[in-house]
């Protein structure tokens, strides 16, 4: 009887998670309609200010099959853990966050680690600006995966090494059973000169430590951009592009 319990309360929580995700979406859709020509042009001509464009931050969470990747999703995005969650096909959910004390969004992709679905990978990779590549302490095979994942990430984004990384490995609420050394981890990390951390979607453990880590590293990262093409990222932006030979203190009308 205790076990029909238990079942039917993960099950229940799945859909509940499932519905919010939905619900989630449509509100955002809703959101986004917000910065449409029609919706700008009415405000324009009632005189209300048009609203600013949100930053966003585009995070795709790649890993194995089974290592925690939709835990961690659903831990950040609703403070909630399903103990048994069906295999995820492709998942995206939008938050909106306070990032060092700006108000801004970020879309997560949570995409599935089964094979089955790898021929459409790279579509999902070309639209990430930063990646959580997962890894279960108690599974090898999940970590030497993380490998590939990358080998992946870097031939989508035309080997830029660059591109925001974090690396996690999953599951330290069992540390006792963990199968890959935290120095093999920290090792890895190193030679790829990115972030690692160690996390439990069960315990919430360090979730929120990830996605706002990397979200800090693409924050930089675009901050880099700006600056590379000559836009003024100094608080000051007006939002044109500097043009080399004029003098310090023209104009450009």
């Amino acid at each position: 009887m205790e076990k029909v319990v238990h079942i039917s309360k993960n099950v229940w929580k799945w859909i509940k998670l499932k519905f919010l995700a939905f619900w989630h979406f449509l509100t955002g859709k809703h959101n986004e309609d917000l910065f449409s020509p029609e919706v700008m042009a009415s405000k324009k001509a009632s005189g209300q200010p048009a609203p600013a464009q949100q930053v966003v931050h585009k995070v795709i969470m790649v890993g194995s099959g089974g290592v925690g990747k939709s835990a961690l999703t659903l831990q950040f995005m609703y403070d909630e853990f399903v103990e048994e969650y069906e295999p995820t096909k492709a998942d995206s959910y939008r938050k909106k966050v306070v990032l060092d004390g700006e108000e801004c969004s970020i879309d997560i992709l949570d995409t599935a680690g089964q094979e089955d679905y790898s021929a459409i990978r790279d579509n999902y990779y070309r639209s990430g600006e930063g990646f959580i590549c997962v890894f279960s302490i108690l599974d090898m095979e999940s970590f030497e995966a993380t490998s590939e994942f990358r080998e992946q990430i870097l031939r989508v984004k035309n080997s830029d090494n660059s591109v925001p990384i974090v690396l996690v490995g999953n599951k330290g609420d069992m540390k006792d059973d963990r199968v890959v050394p935290i120095e093999l981890c920290r090792q890895r990390a190193e030679q790829w000169g990115v972030q690692y951390v160690e996390t439990s979607a069960k315990r919430r453990e360090n979730v929120d430590k990830v996605f706002y880590d990397l979200m800090r590293e693409m924050k930089r990262r675009k901050g880099g951009n700006q600056a590379a093409i000559g836009i003024d990222v100094s608080g000051h932006n007006t939002g044109r592009k500097k043009r080399s030979g004029l003098k310090k203190h023209c104009t450009i009308l």
